[in-house]
């Protein structure tokens, strides 16, 4: 009991003069720790008599819960002081002028999308938006999708439990437009939109622009001089475009257009793996389905539909070989596009 009386008061004053939580700790460790000196003493009350065993025990534990209750007032106090501290040391004069103010910019993404928006009101186009919240009316059935078409699985959309699902184009905008204005129609759709899919040139989350013109006499003729216009404004210089065959449901005759690459001026480069040309987007004359699902006379009227991925524009007009980076918010890369 000796011994007990004395390791206690050693141990309050030890811990009365930590002057920091390293310290302190270390008290705790000398004292309560799997070899401290009161765990010790604890592990010695097997060779006492069951009598003597019983009084040293309660002795033992009053003294721990006494240097117990010590350590947390103090850890309490020094955590005060160090607040105290660093708040007296931190404090800013908030009447003094800032420092180290940097001018701010556009994100990348958002200079292109705004870029592109230019171009087609220049040309004539005006900006349509809708939900990105959609229904598989305006997403898909009213686009002439089939019902088993892969865009339309589980692995493809997000889907709510409702039914709805997030947009997977924007597309949707093209049929609300169709279906609550009168014809002719010229705009395009700019926005957010989701698909279950992330690597190096694909996120769940992405911007397209899609454009549709509806009019009397409308050929596919009247998209490739518009394409061709809007690469050309988009890249600063003449692109040859290249329309090869494909297959949308919501257009007919389907076309991906390629330009001619924008690193190698098509004589052939990693970036477009040797073949001078670059896929920037897909296009195509309005499927009559379209029309009708929409209530537009398809013996009437024309038109033709185009789609890109903003990501994917800006890319080539920044030379960015990951898509991710314009999603890290690393400030390193985006302030490269605030200069000048």
């Amino acid at each position: 009991m000796q011994d007990l009386e004395s390791l206690s008061a050693r141990a309050l004053a030890d811990i009365e003069a930590s002057t920091d939580l390293a310290a302190l700790d270390a008290v705790r460790v000398a004292v309560l720790g799997k070899k401290g000196s009161l765990t010790a003493l604890l592990k010695s009350l097997g060779s006492l008599e069951p009598e003597a065993r019983r009084t040293a025990g309660q002795a033992i534990n009053g003294a721990r819960d006494a240097i117990t209750s010590a350590l947390e007032a103090r850890r309490e106090r020094l955590e005060s002081e160090a607040l105290a501290q660093s708040l007296a040391t931190g404090a800013v004069d908030v009447t003094l002028p800032g420092r180290g103010e940097e001018q701010g910019g556009l994100h990348p993404v958002v200079r292109t999308q705004t870029r592109i928006e230019e171009i087609f009101r220049r040309a004539g186009f005006e900006i349509a938006e809708g939900p990105e919240v959609e229904d598989d009316f305006h997403n898909f059935e009213a686009l002439n999708v089939p019902a088993d078409h892969p865009a339309r699985a589980m692995h493809d959309t997000f889907y709510f439990p409702d039914g709805r699902l997030l947009r997977t184009h924007t597309s949707p905008v093209q049929i609300r437009a169709m279906r609550g204005s009168p014809m002719p129609l010229r705009i395009i759709a700019p926005g957010r939109v989701y698909r279950c899919d992330s690597d190096v040139t694909h996120t769940p989350m992405f911007h397209q622009v899609e454009g549709l013109v509806v009019d009397e006499g409308i050929s596919f003729a009247n998209l490739k001089a518009v394409l061709r216009h809007f690469v050309e404004q988009f890249f600063e210089k003449p692109r040859d475009l290249r329309f090869r065959a494909s297959y949308f449901p919501f257009t007919e005759p389907s076309a991906e257009v390629d330009i001619q690459c924008v690193f190698c001026d098509g004589s052939g480069c990693r970036v477009c793996k040797q073949t001078g040309w670059l896929e920037v987007l897909g296009c195509g004359m309005v499927h009559p389905n379209v029309f009708r699902a929409c209530g537009v006379d398809p013996e009437r009227w024309q038109g033709y539909a185009f789609g890109m991925g903003v990501e994917r524009l800006a890319m080539l007009r920044y030379s960015v070989n990951d898509l991710r980076l314009f999603f890290e918010n690393d400030l390193r890369f985006l302030q490269q596009f605030n200069r000048g």
